[in-house]
């Protein structure tokens, strides 16, 4: 019976013999990718879930409203006293999340002008004679915000679904803000925090914003600023400023003095799950950064993000990214609300005392950007990194050679590298641990998270079609467009502003006609076992300390100077360091000579820190230069050194010169 039983279970795996070498290195990943497939149903269920119970929510209770109010409210329900978030010397719980997010909800409900049961019942045990003396000294005097509207300042009330702006580092009131906007029904727009002037001005104007809530640390850099956003007719907060310029009140104070009780869910709930609630700015390919819009969908989406990547409520995250970006906020702040853990928030990351916070916060879970990773591996060796708790690393840009020194280095511990766009309607995760790859490209994973590579000219800059007029699916090892099907499970919401942002974001006719897929605007390869790597990205954008830089953005302000003619910026890849630094290559007008003085000055003024062009490259005419950049290899990368010409500028931008002394300053 039982040579019978072998005979034929040999039999049966007889076919798999027969197949082609290349199925079977595939085959190979099946069951990592069989498991990865199963997590990411059951998250898709549990928050199919979770959104049907908050659309069965009394309406009036804090569980009927937003995905991000009904969830926080659960856990301060579920788990109340384990900490959600460590910053410095700080530690809150769930429930004080909650009260604290309440208290900024009313404040913000205040300057609206709703009125119905700001002074209702706190979770913080206040008694109706309490509230009803609340209610009563509220009614007659009313809070800074609401005083400012009657005195006329010059800003109207903030309208339900009105778009407030936060100007603020990554700390504790970023969140209580955040949370209490989407609790009030308020838009919230996440504002990078080293924009000024022109740039700072446009994002606000964009987004539409009725109000900016900014750091007392910035107001000195904004004092220029102050008469433009006062002209705009903004609500001006700061958060916790005991001196302040004329107009602008402290948020903290007004939210202080409001009851910690829940704001009722209708306020918040959205009539359309793909309606926007957030705005995040990315880099504008043709000029100033474009304000994403992020849908509740996508705010609902992001608490998957954590249990997708194997992590779960007794992990404690290490997140130094900034909050203004979607890495930071939606995957590593809301991606912890969706499993509940404790997350470890550090306003800036300090490579010398990363693992002495991991040691002392127990710290299991580390998020990064391939550049802190770096830092990371160049750092002297100390006793804290041995004795870590780091189980799991997850981000993305981690450098294949940094990886390998990483893990090394620093293991055992796994790599979870992913990829995904702030406005995308697609993300990929490697969690295999492929050294290099962003994701796989598995039938299993594509029956998931759909997506396709499809063949680019890279001398038009168009996808190749066929002969009727449909796009051409690569092959394996062929750089390829990474596009994804737009449906309402995917959409792609565009945005703010006028619909000619979007354009060249969504590509139709595809493989089929009337078909609509989003144009990542990424090349990736996929190899023979089904694992995609980064290559190259298209239009006139690169990559630089973790930001995107917008080339025509920083040759428009280096073009407002009178001795430039002509301005041409790029990336240029720079040993030892990721993504590109900036280049400027510049024509002078005659008879006008170079004013280094100046031209520091204005980039200074004009440009956050990331955009400033580390490298400048004099040349007598651009037309001749512009061809050499389109040969494979262009001609600065040969007989050619970095120097800089000026002391003051080493550590800002340097002047590119032929067979010059090698000083190279690009850590700032």
């Amino acid at each position: 019976m039982a040579s019978l039983l072998l005979l034929l279970l040999l039999l049966l795996l007889l076919p798999l013999l027969l197949l082609p070498l290349r199925i079977w290195s595939r085959l190979r990943w099946l069951a990592a990718d069989l498991a990865f497939t199963m997590r990411a149903l059951r998250c898709k269920r549990a928050l199919r879930a979770r959104a049907l119970a908050a659309a069965a929510a009394d309406p009036e209770g804090p569980e009927g409203g937003c995905s991000l109010a009904w969830r926080l409210a659960q856990l301060a329900r579920q788990r109340p006293a384990h900490t959600f978030l460590i910053h410095g010397a700080q530690r809150f719980s769930y429930a004080e999340a909650e009260r604290h997010s309440n208290r900024a909800a009313r404040a913000f409900l205040r300057a609206r002008g709703w009125d119905g049961g700001l002074g209702g019942g706190g979770t913080g045990g206040a008694g109706e004679g309490e509230r009803a003396a609340h209610c009563a000294r509220d009614q007659a005097a009313g809070s800074g915000a609401a005083r400012a509207v009657r005195e006329g300042d010059g800003a109207a009330p903030l309208a339900p679904g009105a778009t407030v702006a936060l100007l603020l580092p990554a700390c504790p009131e970023f969140l209580w803000l955040w949370f209490g906007l989407a609790k009030a029904g308020l838009r919230t727009a996440f504002v990078p925090t080293a924009l000024r002037r022109g740039p700072l001005q446009h994002c606000l104007r964009s987004c539409g914003a009725r109000a900016l809530v900014l750091a007392p640390e910035f107001l000195e850099s904004l004092e220029p600023d102050l008469p433009a956003l006062r002209a705009m007719g903004l609500h001006l907060w700061t958060v916790g400023s005991d001196t302040r310029p004329a107009g602008i009140s402290d948020f903290l104070a007004e939210a202080s003095a409001e009851v910690d009780g829940p704001v009722p869910g209708y306020l918040s709930a959205p009539q359309n799950m793909t309606d926007t609630c957030l705005y995040i700015f990315t880099s504008g390919t043709t000029g100033l950064p474009k304000a994403a819009r992020i849908s509740h969908l996508k705010i609902l989406q992001c608490q998957a993000f954590y249990q997708l990547c194997g992590a779960h409520q007794e992990d404690v995250i290490y997140l130094a990214l900034p909050l203004y970006h979607m890495s930071g906020s939606l995957l590593g702040i809301v991606g912890c609300l969706g499993i509940g853990a404790t997350v470890v928030l550090k306003s800036k990351f300090s490579a010398g005392q990363f693992w002495e916070d991991c040691q002392q916060h127990r710290v299991t879970v580390f998020q990064y950007i391939g550049e802190l990773c770096r830092y990371l591996v160049n750092q002297p060796p100390n006793k804290a990194e041995r004795g870590h708790k780091v189980r799991l690393v997850v981000g993305s840009g981690l450098r294949p050679d940094t990886w390998e020194r990483f893990v090394r280095r620093f293991g055992p511990l796994q790599v979870l590298e992913t990829y995904g766009l702030t406005e995308g309607n697609v993300a990929t995760f490697n969690y295999t641990g492929q050294q290099g790859a962003v994701g796989r490209a598995s039938w299993l994973y594509k029956h998931v998270f759909p997506f396709s590579l499809i063949r680019y000219d890279v001398t038009t800059g168009e996808p190749v079609r066929d002969t009727q007029g449909h796009c051409v699916a690569t092959s394996p090892g062929e750089p390829g467009l990474l596009v994804a099907p737009v449906s309402q499970q995917s959409p792609f919401l565009g945005y703010a502003g006028g619909p000619e942002l979007a354009r060249g974001k969504l590509l139709k006719h595809v493989f089929q006609p009337g078909d609509v897929f989003f144009n990542t605007g990424d090349l990736l390869v996929c190899d023979n076992q089904g694992f995609l790597r980064f290559h190259d990205r298209t239009g006139d954008t690169f990559r630089w300390k973790g930001e995107n830089v917008a080339t025509t953005e920083v040759a428009e302000a280096l073009e407002a100077l009178d001795f430039l003619q002509e301005v041409n910026v790029y990336g240029v890849t720079v040993p030892g360091h990721e993504g590109r630094a900036g280049m400027a290559a510049l024509a002078l007008r005659p008879p006008h000579s170079l004013d280094l003085v100046q031209l520091y000055a204005h980039v200074s003024e004009n440009l956050p820190p990331y955009a400033r062009p580390r490298f400048l490259r004099l040349q007598e005419s651009l037309v001749k230069f512009l061809l050499l950049l389109v040969m494979p290899r262009p001609a600065w990368t040969s007989g050619t050194s970095f120097c800089s010409s000026a002391p003051f500028l080493s550590s800002a931008f340097l002047i590119l010169a032929p067979a010059a002394p090698s000083l190279l300053s690009l850590e700032t």
